[in-house]
């Protein structure tokens, strides 16, 4: 079975093998090319670039024939913070457009063009390794003896975390800051170069994004001597360390709400929305514990955002010296009934991280369509649970599961590679490359089910994983899915780690961790190069990442699937050497042979 018509479509993306700049200042002229394989009939390519709101074509030239392809290349102006352009590939009888979501004969909308930006990417510390996510109470006791505070309940270790109901926020198993960093050689062993804690101040809860107070770590898990001791700990072994911060919203405890309930005239009072209906005052989602905050107030902007002296820049300074934040609910930051000062609040928040440590990093939380907040002038990437994480749940999710779809009155569907593929390039294309090359991957997180329970099978938690490193973006793990962790819900998923219980320990799914967090950082085009779909079946999809230094050859089964054969001119220059998986790719006369069965991950270097 032959499966050309992939290779066979002109191709485009953001990575450095088609854009000569990929960071260029407002005036400059880009160089953008497109590779055109030789089966295609174009009588030519043009550009079409959008200048101030109005297209403009222009003619591409054709530089260099290969033995597979023909290179064309335009330029575009960077006229705009934000230049969107595509490709008119002219064909006899008619034409058709290439742009991020792929080529078309009819006409398309100017929303996934691709898009050249004056903004910074993310910094490539972090897009080059891995994220590993940590839920504090969770992870390690650290410290011997610590009262319990009157809102919780304690948890012995090794007790099954509280699903739903009564209990949920406020089962308290005690993990701390000390903890963590008692087992920080865990991280080191499992190749992470990124600590991502959830939050760190006090609460009322488990979860601490109820904070009661942004001047001081939670003394439960430590107080402020303890995150010192951790960052630096954390600098010491060669990584850095994120923090997560709620601008949406404070506890209902929070001392600046209290004044504001007290004294109505108060500068507190201006920080919140108040109403007439109960409680008196907007809440996030309705909930009273978790009161909004209004960044009209130029005093709750300076106190939280703005400068070094504000909540978000304390924290990145010295002694402290956090690379960046996670925020919370940031698709609602700033944004309430006819207000709307998202993009505004990203901004400032950037800019005053940046000027403490140009280096630091904003990530946002935004579960749903995110595209009109990701332009790359604010948050550098987003948590990517559209465009990455519910489209691999529905591809390998088991047949029988009745795990819950995150949000939505069903179970979790399972859907074919086609409908992955088709989700993820829909949610891709509507933001710049830079910024789809950062965003956070992930598989699972505190707030969704586990991997291990959503498919069943240590198979298929390797399907999965196979695809989050060698993706474009940031590979992000929750802490204990690299054991095998279960939970049907974020809170059932939020798990102790068992160190003293080697029992609860799934050694192969350790295993197969470190060798895709190894071959993830033994490989320049899995960390930065383009995305080059080559196969999408029911139950299997392959592409290549290239980079100018390198070209892998990626393939994925959830299922056996019959194989297919690439032509040749897929590797043209040397035998491709296999860096993953069991199978060596060699050529039969025909082409390449891809192997059909299932489940499976195999990664070869083709150059």
């Amino acid at each position: 079975m032959t499966v050309p018509h992939l290779l066979d479509h002109p191709h485009h993306d953001g990575s450095a093998l088609y854009v000569s700049n990929q960071t260029p200042s407002l005036g400059e002229t880009v160089t953008v090319r497109v590779r055109v394989p030789l089966a295609c009939t174009e009588r030519g390519i043009h550009l079409r670039v959008v200048r101030d709101g109005e297209p403009r074509m222009s003619a591409a030239a054709l530089v260099e024939t290969t033995a597979t392809d023909r290179w064309y290349e335009a330029q575009v102006l960077v006229h705009n913070p934000v230049t969107s352009y595509r490709f008119f590939v002219d064909e006899p009888g008619g034409y058709r457009w290439l742009n991020g979501k792929g080529l078309f004969a009819r006409e398309v909308p100017d929303v996934s063009d691709f898009r050249l930006t004056v903004y910074d990417p993310a910094p490539s510390w972090m897009t080059g390794s891995l994220v590993y996510q940590v839920f504090p109470d969770r992870f390690a006791r650290g410290i011997a003896e610590k009262p319990t505070p009157a809102w919780a309940q304690d948890a012995d270790w090794g007790d099954e975390p509280i699903g739903s109901g009564p209990g949920v926020g406020t089962q308290l198993y005690g993990g701390d800051l000390p903890g963590i960093e008692q087992h920080l050689d865990h991280l080191v062993d499992l190749g992470v170069g990124t600590l991502y804690l959830t939050p760190v101040f006090p609460g009322r809860s488990n979860h601490r994004y109820d904070a009661s107070s942004f001047d001081h770590v939670d003394p439960l898990l430590g107080g402020d001597e303890a995150l010192v001791s951790l960052s630096a700990a954390v600098h010491e072994r060669g990584m850095r360390i994120m923090g997560d911060i709620t601008t949406n919203h404070t506890g209902d405890g929070h001392e600046w709400f209290v004044r504001a309930q007290a004294d109505r005239s108060s500068p507190e009072a201006s920080f919140y929305y108040w109403q007439d209906a109960e409680p008196g005052y907007v809440g996030w989602l309705e909930h009273a514990s978790l009161p909004k905050l209004d960044y009209t107030s130029e005093e709750l902007a300076r106190r939280m955002i703005e400068g070094p002296d504000s909540v978000i820049g304390r924290w990145v300074a010295q002694p402290f010296a956090l690379d960046g934040w996670r925020v919370d609910v940031a698709n609602m930051t700033g944004r309430y009934a006819d207000q709307d000062m998202t993009h505004e609040v990203a901004r400032t928040v950037r800019r005053t991280m940046q000027a403490i440590n140009p280096d630091a990093v904003l990530v946002s939380e935004h579960f749903h369509d995110s595209g009109l907040d990701m332009m790359g002038d604010g948050w550098h990437a987003n948590m990517n649970y559209s465009a990455f994480t519910r489209p691999v749940w529905s591809w390998v999710v088991a047949e029988d599961s009745e795990v819950p779809a995150l949000g939505l009155p069903s179970t979790l569907p399972r859907r074919s590679g086609h409908d992955m593929v088709a989700a993820m390039r829909d949610f891709d294309s509507v933001v710049p490359w830079k910024v789809v090359a950062s965003q956070w991957n992930m598989l699972g997180s505190h707030d969704t089910p586990r991997l291990r329970s959503l498919v069943g099978s240590l198979e298929m938690v390797e399907v999965a994983a196979g695809l989050l490193f060698t993706y474009p973006g940031t590979p992000v793990v929750f802490a204990g899915d690299e054991i095998g962790a279960e939970g049907v819900n974020g809170e059932h998923a939020r798990v102790t780690m068992p160190w003293d219980e080697p029992e609860r320990w799934d050694g192969d799914t350790l295993d197969v961790y470190r060798r895709l967090v190894a071959l993830r950082r033994s490989s320049v085009a899995l960390q930065t190069g383009g995305l080059r779909w080559v196969l999408v079946e029911d139950d299997a999809v392959a592409f290549l990442r290239e980079s100018p230094e390198e070209t892998v050859l990626v393939l994925v089964a959830r299922a056996p699937w019959g194989g297919a054969v690439l032509p040749e001119a897929v590797a043209p220059d040397a035998l491709p050497v296999t860096v993953y998986g069991d199978v060596q790719l060699v050529g039969d006369g025909d082409g390449y042979r891809l192997p059909g069965d299932g489940p499976g991950v195999h990664v070869w270097r083709l150059r």
